[in-house]
């Protein structure tokens, strides 16, 4: 594109011959031709084309856009990026991520998505003479996270319509008159707990799952009021494992909340709290369920199934060790292990929950 700027003719536009250009376009397109990056200046009143080798791409098949007017080169996406080019040469920068756009470069129309900047150039006064788009083409990511969601969607279904047999199957088998109709409830709970849990990790179109979002959708059933529940720690990322024994945990210890603990009155209120350290070292990573303001608290006689997966299973799943007290101020569980065994790490695209009431 260098050359082919060098030899354009361009006393034949606005712009004039190329010697007489101001120092600012002539720097502009120095230092445009000099980026490996897709980039193309948009100049004067005419709004003159000229790109660099990497905004070729994005052109695909279309006619020559060197020093034709940017609205003529995109004339059939004009309606709607006219307008960010009309903010560029406001002054104002623009930056749209993953923008769709109905196109023609190979002779028919095609959808395509495109993150890019339109940013003004000024001259030495200060004043906008042009603007220059950086832009990247992002169609093959944006069909790529339209097709997974879609193939998490069916995956989400099918698991669902599964565990719907299972509990229908279990439903069946202990339809008896021996069996306590109260197992048969709880059993079908725990199924339904660990579909809400598979469908966490799929919507999320991950192996992981952040820990906000697994207590959110455990404890969301018993929510139902406000101010039963604080919630605070920060985004960390979970094992598909790690986060289905959490949610198993936390439904066992939320259902127990609501028939004996602090949710089975007015006044009893639950805070989960989590703290991390660095990720991939020995700090620790310690979570706690803590009941307050409910009924006296008595040991159970005998431990269940529950009881199991939540000093057991779950410790197993985190590599650590866990700790369910049955203090007569209220049930407390703590689980605590090291970051180097946590599946994820802290992300800083997830906002921390913190000091949060439910």
């Amino acid at each position: 594109m260098a050359d082919a700027i060098q030899a354009y003719d361009w006393s034949s536009t606005a712009l004039g011959p190329l010697e007489h250009w101001p120092s600012s376009l002539k720097i502009a397109v120095g230092m445009m031709l000099s980026s490996k990056f897709p980039k193309c200046i948009v100049w004067g009143p005419d709004l003159i084309t000229i790109q660099n080798d990497a905004f070729l791409p994005i052109l695909g098949e279309k006619p020559p856009a060197l020093g034709r007017p940017f609205s003529e080169v995109w004339h059939e996406a004009w309606d709607e990026i006219g307008s960010i080019a009309e903010r560029a040469f406001a002054g104002e920068a623009t930056f749209v991520e993953d923008f769709p756009l109905v196109i023609n470069r190979h002779g028919y129309p095609e959808k395509a998505h495109f993150t890019f900047c339109y940013s003004p150039i000024r001259d030495e006064t200060g004043v906008v003479r042009g603007m220059i788009d950086t832009v990247i083409e992002t169609t093959g990511t944006v069909e790529a996270r339209r097709q997974a969601s879609l193939l998490n969607g069916e995956l989400e279904h099918r698991i669902k319509n599964t565990l719907a047999v299972v509990a229908a199957i279990i439903s069946q088998t202990l339809r008896g008159g021996e069996t306590d109709p109260a197992a048969r409830s709880i059993l079908l709970e725990r199924i339904q707990a660990l579909a809400q849990a598979q469908s966490l990790l799929t919507r999320a179109s991950a192996t992981e799952a952040s820990v906000v979002d697994i207590v959110l959708e455990a404890t969301a059933p018993f929510r139902t009021s406000e101010g039963r529940f604080h919630i605070g720690g920060p985004p960390i990322m979970l094992s598909s494992k790690q986060s289905l024994s959490l949610s198993l945990a936390l439904h066992e210890l939320a259902t127990n909340a609501v028939k004996y603990g602090a949710l089975s009155n007015a006044a009893g209120k639950v805070r989960i709290e989590w703290v991390a350290g660095r990720p991939d070292t020995e700090d620790a990573f310690v979570f706690r369920w803590i009941e307050e303001d409910g009924p006296e608290v008595r040991s159970p006689a005998h431990t269940g199934f529950g009881s199991r997966i939540i000093q057991t299973v779950t410790p197993h799943e985190f590599g650590g060790e866990a700790v369910l007290s049955h203090d007569p101020l209220g049930i407390g569980f703590e689980l605590r292990t090291s970051m180097r065994q946590i599946g994820g790490s802290l992300s800083s695209d997830l906002p921390a929950h913190s000091a949060a009431e439910h």
